[in-house]
């Protein structure tokens, strides 16, 4: 009886999702061959394609570390682009396989969905962006303003509860399409374009006419933990998902990236010889090759040369470490042990 509950109130929970292969997405994966990955398209650093159709972005390569994992190579991804409101649709339908697209981990999602998150792989918040000459220092300043701002997102939500609570007249200008909500801003239709501060450090570089023209305010008004997301009901792909971006964070911990990963398989630790498989276990436990983390980092990297290359000092954005630092040095990245 408990069973046949349980069934019936995932089906409730999951809507459209109930005719996706839950349980058997690990397996269409393999038959594939490809594994297909719902992403954004453009957000610089995060998810962006270019004249050729490439795709790069920190989220890119969360998708490229499962599919070495799973299929060896990190080039074995079918790339999905998707708004905002498509998003979940998709990964409920069966449409992709995960996400990957600069979404935050919520309960809502999780619980009514029908979705697991994986672990974070971006720790950020919802900031403000202004034109310099306006003058504004602080989000305390914006009452009364037009703000720009996508709908189906944690970010409309926020905005309206940050007015709300601080008393202050909101004018929200809700526009779906990216392109379009970015262009509404810099053509002075509203006085603040609001979204994780990621996004506005992405949108500032790469859309706006004079960067320098531009800034984020200082507030941060929400938790926005970015992560993967996997259907409900598989639960070896899940903890395959999970696990490779734990395998990002603890090579970065033991100091193995993609240009010392071959002469790390010589390591004496018991540790690293674990993680890469030279001492078997671990790849069977997940029902894949014992050398799933090694072909990860050695395709991919490990996380801070994503952070790096993607987001990072290396990068256009510039962003700093902050919370997104390993956890031995402020940060909050810890990966539980390979073990």
């Amino acid at each position: 009886m408990k069973r046949i509950l349980a069934s019936a109130v995932l089906t409730l929970a999951l809507g459209t999702a109930a005719t996706a292969e839950a349980g058997q997405t690990l397996d269409n994966i393999k038959s594939k061959g490809v594994l297909t990955c719902g992403v954004n398209d453009k957000t610089a650093g995060f998810g962006a394609a270019d004249s050729t159709g490439n795709y790069a972005g920190l989220d890119i390569d969360v998708c490229k570390a499962v599919a070495a994992a799973i299929l060896g190579s990190p080039d074995k991804v079918k790339y999905v682009p998707l708004s905002a409101p498509q998003r979940f649709t998709a990964i409920q339908s069966g449409e992709v396989d995960m996400l990957s697209r600069n979404t935050t981990w919520t309960l809502g999602r999780e619980a009514q969905l029908g979705l697991l998150f994986g672990p974070v792989v971006f720790y950020d918040g919802q900031g403000f962006l202004v034109k310099k000459s306006a003058n504004i220092k602080s989000a305390k300043q914006l009452s009364g303003a037009t703000v720009c701002v996508q709908p189906g997102t944690t970010t409309e939500l926020n905005l309206a509860d940050y007015f709300r609570s601080n008393k202050m007249e909101l004018k929200p200008v809700v526009i779906e399409n990216l392109d379009e909500v970015e262009n509404a801003f810099f053509t002075g239709r509203c006085d603040a374009y609001t979204t994780d501060s990621s996004g506005l450090a992405s949108t500032r570089v790469s859309k706006a006419p004079k960067p320098d023209d531009y800034i984020i305010l200082p507030e941060l008004i929400s938790k926005e933990p970015l992560a993967p997301a996997v259907r409900q009901g598989d639960d070896q792909f899940y903890d395959i998902m999970r696990w490779s971006v734990f395998a990002l964070i603890q090579a970065e911990e033991k100091g193995i990236t993609s240009k010392n990963v071959d002469a790390m398989l010589k390591s004496d630790d018991p540790d690293i010889k674990r993680f890469l498989g030279v001492t078997e276990g671990n790849g069977k436990a997940l029902g894949i090759d014992e050398k799933w983390a090694y072909n990860i980092i050695k395709g991919v990297g490990n996380y801070g040369e994503i952070f790096e290359r993607n987001v990072g000092k290396g990068s256009p954005l510039k962003l700093e470490r902050g919370l997104n630092d390993l956890w031995t040095t402020g940060g909050l990245m810890y990966a539980p042990p390979a073990r």
